[in-house]
């Protein structure tokens, strides 16, 4: 099927109109597309070659409509750095529709009722590392929207500097967000609270409909889905950056890619976002700020469900689910087939010492899983070596406990480590390759992004060392 053959449905706008407004996009001057994911196209049932549908441009640039196509953007609130930050909604993106279970929407296309004072746009920069890392958690295994194509323009947008607008076409089974029912709480508007939750039992828990108590249980999963996002978060290093209950979806899903990062050197207390002075979504506060936000979702949701009755879900399920997701996460980064009394100080002097090793956290792993005694290609790579050491000694101890062999240990660990992550030096070397006109790294990027644990040896460029001046940065929001 071609894309421009789909068929959408809106079953968004049923709700209440409080829950969005109808808008139309504003096109881009001069558009042209930059890049397509046909992985993220066989969501859609699309199986023809994005880049030879002419109609793919004007649909995403918001000229044309697919059929069935009402075009609305949705009110939300939430929390921001820990504030209650009233009506919210979507002020850069445009709904487009629903089909096979994805919801498509524009980011980038133009004012809407909740721009505040936004001009509603996406520059190049900010589009790209959306595209690209919504396909990469993916390819990591992480719950994510995806990204189906990317265009650029000749507008231009004020932002630091001018810079040219993009729009990318992004999809996700649901667009609800914690502050969804946040906004609806706050207006005391609670009949509207069940009708949203009905929609989002429909849309995202089909499965709960019609079950006994089935609200509660939504929000128990809910919880579930989150702490596993969150500890697959933990395990490859990435820092979201902007962990406001708006940028929470209800299906645990990674959503609102803006100042994110993955740790380069592993430092535990990175700071991506450089508008998060305090430190509140710092890497190692991850867990503990989708813990608080999953107390906003409560509160919001207890008009209709006893309070209590969530807050202990919260207690017996976010916490040991994000435990044993990461705990099974590192124990098969590390190539651990069986749990040993010891392995807890095994685990805790690692993180202790790659942190004081000054290492990359990313090649570390990938270079354990070639571990066969010699301890120089890891050293190699460190600056403070006797810590990296004393923890390589216990490793290679520990080692001789399992029963798999070496050749086996390896091609597992393969499975899980990844070679190739998105740090923010490539990224910023394909956008500025991108702002010249160049949009071939972006494709090579997103060609690894789909299978991040493979080799590729004509991309071993992508895999170059961090630059001591690019390391750990802290990123704007501006987008």
């Amino acid at each position: 099927m071609k894309f421009s053959n789909l068929k959408l449905s809106t079953p968004y706008l049923e709700l209440d109109p409080s829950f969005y407004t109808k808008v139309e996009p504003t096109p881009l001057s001069n558009p042209f597309v930059i890049s397509t994911s046909k992985d993220a196209a066989l969501l859609l049932g699309v199986d023809e070659n994005l880049d030879l549908d002419e109609k793919l441009v004007d649909i995403i640039n918001g000229s044309l409509k697919l059929e069935g196509s009402e075009t609305f953007a949705m009110c939300y609130s939430g929390h921001q750095f820990g504030h209650f930050a009233g009506r919210l909604g979507d002020g850069r993106a445009i709904n487009l529709g629903k089909v096979n279970g994805q919801n498509l929407q524009l980011k980038g296309a133009g004012l809407t009722e909740y721009s505040r004072q936004g001009d509603g746009r996406a520059v190049l920069r900010s589009s790209i590392r959306e595209y690209l890392m919504s396909e990469a958690m993916h390819g990591l295994g992480i719950q994510t929207s995806r990204a189906l194509a990317l265009i650029g323009s000749d507008t231009d947008v004020a932002r630091e500097r001018w810079e040219k607008g993009a729009i990318v076409l992004r999809l996700s089974p649901t667009w609800v967000r914690f502050g969804t029912f946040e906004y609806f709480n706050s207006t005391g508007e609670h009949t509207k609270l069940q009708s949203l939750a009905d929609y989002v039992i429909d849309e995202s828990f089909p499965h709960l409909k019609g079950v006994e108590s089935a609200y509660l249980k939504m929000y128990a999963e809910i919880v579930r889905n989150t702490a596993l996002t969150i500890a697959k978060w933990q395990s490859v290093g990435f820092n979201h950056g902007v962990m406001n209950t708006d940028n929470m979806s209800i299906d645990g899903s990674t959503i609102d890619y803006g100042p994110f990062a993955f740790l380069d050197d592993y430092k535990k207390e990175y700071i991506c976002n450089h508008t998060d002075s305090d430190g509140q979504y710092r890497f190692s506060n991850q867990p503990a700020t989708a813990h608080w936000n999953l107390e906003r979702l409560a509160v919001a949701l207890s008009p209709m469900i006893n309070y209590d009755d969530m807050d202990e879900i919260l207690d017996d399920v976010f916490r040991p689910t994000l435990e044993k997701e990461y705990s099974e996460i590192m124990y098969a980064k590390m190539g651990l087939a069986k749990e040993d009394e010891d392995d807890k100080d095994l685990f805790y002097e690692l993180l202790r010492s790659l942190e004081m090793a000054s290492i990359d956290y990313t090649l570390f792993f990938r270079k354990l899983s070639h571990f066969n005694g010699d301890k120089s290609p890891l050293l190699d790579i460190c600056i403070n070596r006797e810590y990296l050491k004393k923890w390589l000694d216990m490793y290679e101890s520990r080692l001789e406990k399992e029963d798999i062999s070496e050749e086996e240990r390896h091609k597992k660990m393969l499975r899980v480590n990844p070679k190739y992550i998105l740090k923010n030096h490539i990224l910023q070397e394909a956008i500025e390759k991108a702002q010249e006109g160049d949009f071939s790294m972006v494709n090579d990027l997103l060609t690894v992004a789909y299978k991040p644990f493979d080799e590729f040896p004509d991309l071993e460029y992508l895999t170059k060392p961090v630059p001591m001046s690019s390391k750990n940065l802290k990123l704007s929001c501006s987008s």
